[in-house]
């Protein structure tokens, strides 16, 4: 935009405001008329200008004229000038409603739920336009509209845009008073005629496809990578996706199911023609537990836009830097983990008498994705943990073998099983090498013995035994999506039992079930347990699964995993054993992460996660978290406790900008607290966690 024309809205900003205030049609009372932002009302048109990037800014034109659609306009100021992108969108809302069952003893904590299989309605989203107002907060500007309805919902449309970035979220942010509601959403951009020329994605072999937008085509559903569609025209391009992690409820299945569409009358709900992001109703037809939507919940029904002067090819490549590329990008003196993977690979195909291929495609999918460490659960119910002896010890060699082959100087494939034996509940095991053991033991056998083919041979029978075990070969063990699935009501049943106060008993593991879009942090359910077992007065650890079977590069990886990062400088050979990464868990070296967010360094005066803290007299400490992000940050959540009490301080970050590289430091009182760990989360609700560090 020319300095003159800058000049002329700024000198104008404040008349315009006053009469959009007194019309009654734009409150700005709460918005920042001396910021980086151009707020231009002209009756029921509101101009919002806000600077991108280089000098170059986005805008919005919204016309607030009930049968008008909302986005006049869509546009972006470069160095050429003003480049209008499309025109005469309207936002589009699909809510499905179903009941969610509460009476197991998981309540709003549920993932076997079967939604797709019960009675359920879906209804669009209806906007009823009057009035709007706009508020600054700090480097981000929201436009609210009321009057967003359906059955038994209301709430209002929100447009947040995000200085910095020609970045902006749109969300239908609704609430019901019904209680065990369950929900999904589909949403997009809708025009009475295409407001594109092309359409392009990149398909799931990370190639770009490109069609024409044709008036005619009803609306299909797409497979493609990054969960994003492009539209295109000769002056720029749009793209639209999802959050790349909170869009998507948990499953056990990574199944890319088809996450955008194009084309007219989607559902036979949203009339004219659009592109959006959609939901599979019937999930991995497993467990299917959608979203949840407790009474009173502000539910964001959500996506995100992302405007380029560019072509769709120069779009998607900026749509990739929010996620890194959909990998896990490196931290110095980090390597990167993830567990629970119920690929079955020995089962079947090395045991199955299929052909073993010399490199299996899910350990390129590990790679590709930036994971150092992948730790196993394999034999889920498909192999013979009880033996008969000879059958449980090939399938083990057979998993150790393939493991070490598999292995390499940058890749380390490390066996796991999730035993569900003699505990209690679901947990995973963790050696620091290769171990011979059976999970049953008749009353003639010993409990360890020396077989002439395996060497030592394990036999176990019950609890004891299994921690006796976990003591010989200082191996870790840990809850399994605890206080859900088939881990209900643990660890709390078993928190005094000696194998859970041991230090091999590592602590739970973290998952974002279940799924809420009221809620800007993922994974409540695991981290509100992490401060549970830290008050109980236990060092216990909590590290991110994935919890997955099938992995295919077709898949929906990224969506539905995350990562840890364990503090080692070089990666362990597969045959010296990886005792250094048992380690790093153990004493709590590591940060998890969606991905988006990181911490490559993290102190509380001077002591790291897992070391302890002498405070002085007056509890006064100083968090200091260095830390690398993509999406602009929403706030930071530092957590402590005193053995009763949970406390959360909660700082705003709303001032930060996409993609950030600073060191955060905040100053507290932890006078008589026993722990305190950090989390930060961003406008997407991606976000990471540190392990506690214990005070004294």
């Amino acid at each position: 935009m020319h300095k003159l024309a800058i000049s002329f809205i700024k000198s104008t900003l404040l008349i315009l405001l006053i009469h959009g205030i007194s019309n009654a049609q734009t409150d700005t009372t709460e918005f920042n008329q001396h910021g980086e932002v151009n707020v231009n009302i002209e009756g029921k048109l509101l101009h919002l200008t806000w600077p991108t990037e280089q000098g170059e800014s986005a805008q919005l034109v919204l016309d607030l004229q009930k049968d008008n659609p909302l986005f006049k306009t869509i546009g972006i100021n470069t160095t050429k000038g003003y480049q209008e992108i499309a025109s005469k969108l309207d936002p589009g809302f699909i809510l499905t409603v179903g009941k969610r069952d509460l009476t197991t003893k998981s309540g709003w904590d549920i993932f076997f739920d079967k939604m797709q299989d019960k009675p359920h309605k879906a209804y669009t989203v209806n906007l009823t336009k009057e009035k709007a107002s706009v508020i600054s907060k700090g480097s981000r500007t929201l436009v609210r509209i009321p009057g967003l309805h359906a059955p038994d919902f209301t709430g209002f449309l929100e447009i947040t845009c995000y200085n910095g970035s020609p970045l902006f979220n749109v969300a239908a942010v609704m609430s019901t008073e019904i209680d065990s509601t369950a929900i999904v959403y589909d949403a997009g951009l809708i025009s009475e005629i295409p407001a594109w020329d092309k359409l392009s994605w990149s398909d799931t072999e990370n190639q770009l496809q490109t069609i024409s937008a044709n008036p005619q085509d009803t609306a299909k559903n797409l497979t493609v990578k990054y969960r994003t569609l492009i539209g295109e025209n000769p002056s720029g391009s749009l793209a639209i996706f999802p959050a790349p992690h909170q869009y998507f409820y948990p499953l056990d299945e990574a199944f890319n199911l088809q996450f955008t569409w194009h084309g007219n009358d989607y559902r036979n709900l949203l009339s004219g023609y659009g592109i959006g992001i959609r939901q599979d109703l019937a999930g991995d037809n497993r467990y299917v537990p959608w979203f949840n939507a407790p009474p009173k919940t502000e539910q964001r029904l959500n996506f995100y836009c992302l405007l380029d002067a560019d072509d769709a090819e120069s779009t998607l490549s900026a749509v990739k830097k929010y996620t890194n590329n959909d990998a896990y990008k490196p931290v110095p003196g980090y390597k990167t983990m993830s567990s629970h993977f119920h690929n079955e690979f020995i089962m079947n195909v090395v045991l199955a008498g299929k052909p073993v291929p010399e490199k299996p495609k899910f350990v390129d999918v590990f790679k590709d994705t930036g994971v150092d460490i992948v730790h196993l659960g394999e034999f889920h119910y498909t192999a013979h943990p009880k033996g008969p002896d000879d059958q449980r010890l090939t399938e083990l060699k057979a998993l150790f073998d393939q493991c070490e082959r598999l292995s390499d100087d940058d890749f380390l494939l490390l066996p796991g099983e999730e035993p569900n034996e003699f505990f209690g509940g679901h947990w995973l095991q963790f050696f620091p090498k290769p171990v011979y053991w059976i999970m049953s033991r008749e009353k003639d056998k010993p409990f360890v013995s020396e077989d002439p083919k395996y060497g030592k041979v394990y036999r176990i029978s019950n609890k004891e035994e299994m921690l006796k075990l976990l003591e010989s070969e200082n191996g870790l063990a840990w809850t399994a999506h605890a206080r859900t699935k088939g881990s209900t009501g643990y660890p709390d049943a078993y928190k005094e039992e000696p194998f859970f106060l041991s230090d091999h008993f590592f602590g739970a593991a973290w998952k974002p079930i279940p799924a809420d879009l009221s809620e800007p942090r993922l994974g409540k359910r695991a981290l509100d347990l992490l401060d549970d077992m830290n008050n109980w007065g236990l060092k216990k650890h909590m590290i991110g699964e994935a919890d997955l079977f099938t992995i295919e590069p077709e898949n929906e990886m990224y969506a539905h995993l995350n990562v840890n990062y364990l503090q080692l400088d070089e990666l362990p050979k597969y045959e010296n054993g990886w005792p250094s990464v048992l380690d790093a868990m153990k004493q709590g070296k590591f940060f998890t992460s969606t991905g988006e967010i990181l911490f490559p360094a993290f102190a509380v005066n001077g002591k790291g996660a897992g070391e302890t803290l002498s405070l002085n007299a007056n509890g006064e400490a100083t968090v200091s978290l260095h830390t690398q992000w993509t999406f602009p940050l929403n706030f930071a959540l530092v957590v402590s406790g005193d053995g009763k009490e949970v406390y959360h301080e909660k700082i705003d970050l709303s001032h930060t900008n996409a993609f950030g590289d600073e060191e955060f430091t905040f100053n507290l009182n932890l006078k008589d607290r026993t722990w305190v760990r950090v989390e930060v989360w961003d406008e997407a609700s991606n976000g990471a966690y540190t392990q506690s560090v214990w005070l004294q």
